[in-house]
């Protein structure tokens, strides 16, 4: 059985929603990050970058456990294990990669970016938010095109693209505001299809009982958090 570490961020959700639609046994260990529980020793043989989501598969490449970090690396392991959600064609695989790596590279990191300095940073920051909301809005523009002319990321096939892109899309309208959500109207066609799909919906319950059983940000340590951003004692500058 596969062990899922991690919490109830978007990234995490990724590989709730993929282990439930490939139907592959697994438990969760729930890392506290609030809690800096990252940090820990154990964990970081895990993940020298202290960082959720890891699984660990015993039953790995020759019949050895294996140890996963990086959510893309995760949900191509498991395309590559089970041979599901990957197409065999080549270049449809590397479409599906190529949006793979477009939520990696930019929705997450722009998304996230956001994130942090709307809720998370001090007053003051208003050229870090301006940056990031447009950046957030822009790859968002980028996705809508491609669902404009094509069922789902990498074509006509449900894929990893779709798997790791979805848990950023459908919080847009909270994020961004529901004038920005109503601009992309294929993203929210896309977005509601696939919070139909059974295993998506048990995937979403899933991360709510995780949720359940770690710190809230608003209850978290003062200190925790420093070491979490990377500020105060653990600035680098």
């Amino acid at each position: 059985m596969i062990t899922l570490y991690g919490m109830g961020s978007p990234n995490v959700v990724k590989i709730y929603i993929a282990l439930e639609e490939l139907a592959l046994p697994y438990t969760v260990q729930p890392v506290d990050v609030f809690s800096a529980k990252q940090f820990d020793d154990t964990f970081l043989k895990l993940n020298p970058n202290a960082k959720v989501p890891v699984i660990v598969d015993p039953d790995g490449p020759g019949g050895k456990p294996y140890t996963v970090f990086e959510s893309g690396a995760i949900l191509l392991y498991l395309a590559d294990k089970t041979g599901k959600f990957l197409p065999k064609d080549t270049a449809a695989k590397f479409d599906a990669i190529q949006w793979l790596m477009t939520q990696m590279s930019t929705v997450g990191p722009m998304f996230g970016q956001y994130v942090h300095f709307l809720r998370f940073a001090p007053a003051g920051n208003d050229y870090a938010k301006s940056r990031y909301f447009t950046q957030a809005n822009r790859v968002c523009e980028v996705i809508e095109r491609r669902l404009a002319a094509a069922t789902y990321l990498a074509g006509s096939e449900y894929s990893v693209a779709d798997i790791a892109t979805f848990p950023w899309m459908r919080n847009v309208p909270a994020l961004l505001g529901a004038d920005a959500a109503a601009k992309l109207p294929n993203i929210t066609r896309w977005v509601k299809a696939i919070e139909g799909r059974p295993a998506v919906k048990k995937a979403l319950a899933e991360v709510e009982t995780v949720r359940s059983r770690t710190t809230a940000f608003d209850k978290a340590d003062a200190a925790h958090l420093d070491k979490l951003f990377g500020r105060g004692q653990f600035a680098a500058a």
